[in-house]
C-alpha cells in the first residue's frame, strides 16, 4: 500500500498550486485525490465518535435535539406557560383534564397516612386532590370553621432558606417522633399532618412550583405539604422512603423515561404503588383523525389566544405524538422492575392511567 501523502509534501504541492499563474492540472488532480482520500480517512475513523453523537440524541416535539439541550427547552417552555397552565388545561381540554385528575386518584384510593411523592406536580393539582381524598384539614380558608390545633408543628417549607431558618427545630420534631428529611436543596420536609398524611410535590420547574405553592396558601394547606425541586430521572430523595408515586402528564417531557421509572423503583417502599397518568394513543382511526385535526390545528391557536404563546403549546401537542403507546409504555414499567403493571384507557385512549407495584 503506497504511503499517504506527508503533511510537508501536501503544503509544497499546496503552495506550487496557489502561486503557479496557470493552475497545474497535475497537481490539482493529486490535490483532489488527498482531500477525498482524507475525508474518506476522517469518515472511517470518526463513525464511532459520530454515531456515539447520535444516540445522545432525543427528541424535542418532532425536532431532534442534543440530550443536554431538551431539558433546557423543556424547561423554558414550562417557565411561558406556568402562569396560564392551569387555564390553557381547561380551555384546551373543556375541563375534561379535572375528570381525568378525578378518576386518577380514585383509582389511586390512598388509605390514611399515606406518603406520597408527586413528580412533575407543580401547580399542585394531584397533591390537593390527594390531600381533600384523605381529609387532611385546611386552615386558615374563606368559609372553614375549622381551627389550627395548638399542637401541630408540621410545616411547608417553600423556599430552601426557610428551610434551613427553620433546622432549629429539627430536634423537637424528633422527640415528638417526626424525622425531618431534607433534600440535598434543603427544600424537603417529612412531617405529615395530624392523620399521618403526607405529599411531597416535586418539580423541576421553580416556576411551575411558585404556581403551586400559591395555590396551596389560597386552599388553606399549611400541613402536610412539601415541595422540592428536582431532576425525576434522579431525585435527592431517600430509598424506599414513599408509600406511593404519581406523576401526571409530565413524564413525556423527560429525557430519559426509563430512567425516571427506574428512580420511581428506587423511591418506593416495598410494596409501594407507581401511578401516571398520561397523553396516549387513540386507536380508532377516525377519533384520532379528528383528534389530530384539534391537536394540530386548534390547540396551538389557543395558546397563542390565551397565553400569547404558540411555540410552547405546538410542542406540547408533539409531544404527545413521540411518547410511547400504552402498550409499550407498560412494558417500560415492567422493564423498571414493577409487577402486576395495567393500564386503563380514558376517553377513547386520549389519556391512560398506568398502575404497577413494587413487589
Amino acid at each position: 500500500m503506497a504511503a499517504p501523502l506527508s503533511r510537508s509534501m501536501f503544503g509544497s504541492l499546496n503552495t506550487c498550486y496557489r502561486c503557479s499563474s496557470k493552475p497545474n492540472k497535475g497537481l490539482k488532480f493529486v490535490r483532489n485525490i488527498y482531500f477525498q482520500t482524507a475525508n474518506y480517512q476522517r469518515e472511517t475513523f470518526e463513525t464511532p465518535s459520530s454515531t456515539k453523537d447520535a444516540e445522545k440524541e432525543t427528541h424535542f416535539g418532532f425536532q431532534s435535539v442534543a440530550e443536554e439541550e431538551k431539558e433546557h427547552k423543556v424547561y423554558e417552555v414550562f417557565e411561558n406557560v406556568a402562569s396560564s397552565y392551569d387555564v390553557m388545561n381547561d380551555a384546551m381540554s373543556a375541563g375534561i383534564h379535572r375528570l381525568w385528575k378525578d378518576a386518577f386518584v380514585e383509582k389511586f384510593s390512598p388509605s390514611p397516612g399515606t406518603k406520597l411523592l408527586d413528580v412533575a406536580g407543580g401547580t399542585g393539582d394531584i397533591a390537593f386532590r390527594f390531600l381533600k381524598y384523605v381529609g387532611t384539614p385546611t386552615f386558615g380558608h374563606p368559609g372553614d370553621d375549622f381551627q389550627m390545633p395548638r399542637d401541630v408543628t408540621a410545616q411547608v417549607y417553600l423556599d430552601p432558606a426557610e428551610a434551613s431558618s427553620s433546622s432549629s427545630s429539627s430536634s423537637s420534631d424528633e422527640e415528638n417522633g417526626h424525622k425531618s428529611e431534607q433534600a440535598k436543596d434543603g427544600n424537603y420536609a417529612t412531617q405529615p399532618d395530624t392523620m399521618g398524611n403526607h405529599v411531597t410535590v416535586c418539580d423541576i420547574n421553580q416556576a411551575m412550583l411558585d404556581v403551586g405553592k400559591k395555590r396551596a396558601k389560597a386552599l388553606g394547606y399549611t400541613t402536610g405539604l412539601s415541595w422540592v425541586r428536582g431532576n425525576a430521572e434522579c431525585l435527592p430523595l431517600p430509598d424506599s422512603s414513599f408509600d406511593a408515586y404519581t406523576i401526571a402528564f409530565g413524564i413525556r417531557n423527560c429525557t430519559h423515561v426509563q430512567e425516571v421509572l427506574n428512580d420511581a423503583y428506587r423511591l418506593l417502599k416495598p410494596g409501594g404503588r407507581f401511578m401516571c397518568l398520561e397523553f396516549s394513543e387513540v386507536k380508532n382511526p377516525l377519533l384520532r383523525s379528528a383528534y389530530d385535526t384539534y391537536s394540530f390545528q386548534v390547540i396551538p391557536v389557543m395558546g397563542q389566544l390565551i397565553a400569547g404563546d404558540w411555540k410552547s403549546y405546538q410542542y406540547l401537542v408533539e409531544s404527545i405524538r413521540q411518547f410511547p403507546n400504552q402498550e409499550d409504555f407498560a412494558a417500560m414499567i415492567k422493564s423498571a422492575g414493577f409487577r402486576m403493571v395495567t393500564f386503563q384507557n380514558l376517553t377513547f385512549g386520549v389519556a391512560a392511567i398506568h398502575s404497577g407495584y413494587k413487589i
